[in-house]
């Protein structure tokens, strides 16, 4: 056996492999891994141009896997403000105030992480955004992304001050006097907002599947690339190793692939084909040309991503029954039952792994009918086709993930309790429909496989704060069911778990022999810390493909 590039001794390594659950030593060359063990068995392999790295006693584990991020919009926000924590008119007013004195030359000022209620109930209209800057436009980016609200000076420079046609599942909400209110609700609404930042909404082109204009310059494409590798260097900052995009077009992956090209790309990366509501099958042709270009193992176009529906916040998530608080209220799916069955058919016949958004019961519940419907069509095989988020599930839908081989992939900072709080959720959909929200374990229990992530720039992206509130998260009403982790199954759902939803648990999240050399050195033991402490941990190190993408002090 060839001398190791990498030995890291005197470590608590879980390996999320079965046959060899822990080891004290991990040795790495030629970007994989060579042995997993004893410290003393492992001496051996140390060569003159080794580097022995001491763990000093501190966990390492498999590289993160993100399951579901949106790295370009992530990045491209990495610097803006953000209003997460903030609650009450003056302490949001003076933020925003403060941010607009230090960026005096931004065209149309951004803000992040708006929550629905951060007024304390007061609804969020142009005129109350309007007391904040009244000269200058401004527009609220909601934290989960399927929401804006501008100002009036920001709605009149984008044109939306009167409205504008968008496709259903969109809206710019007008108020009484016919006029826009300062509500945006879903892509289509506020991309004219969009266009007017700095970059031109490129990075968020890829939620459509859309491509830039022609005429793009040497000097923009740059300020993208750059974007994208300094998100792949946050990435490498929290242990991850790899990413599943969930947005997607052609740009981004030749992004991707002049910085892999380069030696840049630090984290492996896959990025979808987007099918969006009133495309004809014919477009899946794209998809097959894209999966054609990118399939190596370091970036690869191997799957269709869908929206089913909207968010819960907004009242687009569909519901089998009315929310709680909203009589005459169900939300709706962006497809037909008949159509997506069909959609999902195509896709699935042309051998693509499929994944939806979808939030609300019915939502889910559609999704997975259009999964048994291709299963149906086409034959039985290894799928894996995944749904996105399942933040309401009908009980009799429980079951049929196990059934039909789909993965929940779920974000465990979604949760109310967890990165966001348990308002306005518990109100809007009530203590018998919570019984069956955001519920990992009883996902986990009737036979499923689970893949956590992020949502990233949803919510926070390090996959310790997901571990902690996987672990941590109470029930919205007390007496329903305890949907809270283990260690162990939560660092699976960010490691193992999410390798599976790849098609790559024999090489990726798990450290074994032969397997990538894909690791993240913590700077403690996380099996020592309390569950609500795990989150204090950080990242010494990270290793992708057995190079060291990050480093912050290891021996």
């Amino acid at each position: 056996m060839p001398s190791a590039d990498f030995l890291v001794e005197n470590a608590r390594v879980l390996t999320m492999d079965s046959a060899q659950p822990r080891a004290a030593a991990i040795a790495v060359g030629g970007g994989r891994v060579l042995a997993v063990g004893a410290r003393e068995d492992l001496a051996g392999l140390a060569g003159s141009g080794t580097r022995r790295i001491d763990a000093a006693g501190a966990t390492v584990l498999p590289g993160f896997v993100e399951s579901h991020i949106h790295l370009f919009t992530g990045a491209a926000q990495l610097s803006s403000l953000s209003l997460a924590g903030l609650e009450g008119f003056e302490p949001i007013a003076s933020a925003i105030r403060a941010r607009a004195v230090r960026e005096p030359g931004t065209r149309m000022l951004i803000v992040e992480q708006a929550g629905y209620g951060m007024f304390g109930g007061e609804p969020i209209t142009r005129q109350l955004l309007d007391r904040i800057l009244p000269d200058r436009p401004l527009a609220l980016f909601a934290s989960d992304h399927h929401t804006m609200w501008g100002n009036t000076a920001a709605l009149e420079m984008a044109g939306l001050i009167d409205g504008l046609a968008v496709s259903p599942g969109n809206e710019v909400v007008l108020g009484p006097d016919g006029r826009a209110a300062g509500e945006l609700r879903e892509f289509e609404a506020f991309a004219p907002i969009i266009a007017l930042t700095p970059t031109g909404g490129r990075e968020a082109l890829g939620l459509l599947g859309r491509e830039p204009a022609a005429g793009l310059t040497a000097a923009e494409r740059a300020t993208d690339r750059a974007i994208i590798e300094r998100g792949l260097a946050y990435c490498a900052s929290l242990g991850i190793t790899a990413f599943h995009n969930m947005d997607g077009n052609v740009y981004q992956l030749e992004l991707l692939g002049e910085i892999d090209r380069a030696g840049g790309l630090i984290a492996r990366g896959r990025v979808p084909f987007r099918f969006l509501p009133g495309m004809a099958l014919s477009e899946l042709d794209r998809a097959v040309e894209m999966r054609a270009r990118w399939q190596g193992g370091r970036l690869s176009s191997d799957f269709v991503k869908i929206f089913m529906d909207g968010v819960v916040e907004s009242y687009t998530a569909h519901m089998f029954e009315d929310y709680s608080n909203a009589p005459g209220l169900r939300g709706s799916s962006y497809f037909e039952a008949a159509e997506f069955d069909a959609i999902a058919t195509a896709i699935d016949a042309l051998g693509f792994q499929i994944t939806v958004h979808a939030i609300g019961d019915a939502a889910v519940s559609r999704t997975l009918d259009g999964y048994a419907a291709a299963r149906r069509a086409n034959g039985a095989r290894d799928s894996r086709h995944r749904i996105e988020h399942i933040e309401v599930l009908a009980p009799a839908d429980l079951p049929r993930f196990a059934e039909l081989g789909v993965i929940a992939s779920m974000q465990p900072t979604h949760a109310p309790g967890g990165a966001y709080p348990m308002e306005p959720i518990r109100t809007m959909l009530g203590r018998e429909r919570m019984a069956l929200c955001y519920a990992w374990q009883s996902i986990r229990a009737s036979g499923a496989r689970l893949a956590f992530s992020s949502d990233w720039p949803i919510a926070p992206m390090d996959p310790l704060y997901g571990i902690r509130t996987a672990m941590t998260c109470p029930a919205a009403f007390p007496g329903l069911p305890d949907q809270r982790q283990t260690l162990t199954d939560a660092i699976a759902g960010f490691t193992r778990d999410g390798a599976y939803a790849a098609f790559r648990e024999d090489e990726q999240g798990v450290l074994k022999a032969g397997a990538l050399a894909d690791l993240v050195i913590l700077d403690g033991d996380i099996e020592a810390m309390a569950a609500e402490a795990v989150d204090t941990l950080k990242v010494a190190a990270t290793m992708c493909d057995g190079r060291i993408t990050y480093e912050r002090g290891v021996g």
